[in-house]
């Protein structure tokens, strides 16, 4: 199988099922985004760092792939000719949505409370952190836009949305565990 099919030299590609749209298409800028996100997640995976952090952060990008191919699917298409779901034993469930949660809870035990705006920076794995976060919120937005013209597993939204928090608290945790600087942004008086 060849990298290049020329099919898409005149700006369409196709989605799950076979349906042909504009590269610029909302579920091309979603899905799209989603796969940016995964790969910030594997430069983040890629710095030193717990062992414990890097295997959730493999989950993590194991469910972004899954959350890439919900949004991949027009919903005309989940299901094939013979009747079965297109995306069988592929989903996100509430106990990924949970993992999520857990792990932030985790965090923000052996973390001091937050009283103000945290500006990113600090340490370069803290940076990727940050940035991660606001392609994260980037790709949830465009799945909330899709969702306005197309049906959209809401469970994604959310998954989107809970991994943004941990993404935070993960540059918060490495923050500490690095000994880095977490500067506080206070406003002007």
């Amino acid at each position: 199988m060849k990298v290049y099919t020329k099919t898409g030299d005149k700006g369409t590609t196709a989605l799950f099922g076979g349906t042909r749209v504009p590269k610029d298409h909302a579920r091309i800028e979603s899905y799209g985004t989603v796969d940016e996100l995964n790969s910030h997640i594997g430069l983040i995976r890629d710095q030193e760092m717990n062992a414990h952090y890097k295997e959730i952060l493999i989950e993590v990008q194991d469910r972004l792939f899954t959350v890439g191919a919900i949004l991949a699917t027009p919903p005309d298409k989940e299901v094939k000719k013979n009747g079965e779901l297109r995306l069988k034993n592929l989903g996100i469930i509430d106990s990924d949505i949970e993992l999520l949660e857990n792990e932030i809870d985790t965090m923000e035990e052996a973390l001091p409370p937050m009283t103000h705006f945290v500006l990113p920076g600090g340490h370069t794995t803290v940076s990727y952190c940050h940035i991660a976060r606001c392609v994260c919120r980037r790709a949830e937005r465009l799945a909330v836009h899709l969702s306005h013209n197309e049906p959209v597993a809401e469970i994604a939204i959310q998954y989107l949305n809970r991994l943004s928090d941990y993404l935070f608290v993960l540059a918060r945790k490495l923050s500490h565990d690095l000994k880095a600087d977490e500067v506080q942004w206070i406003p002007r008086k």
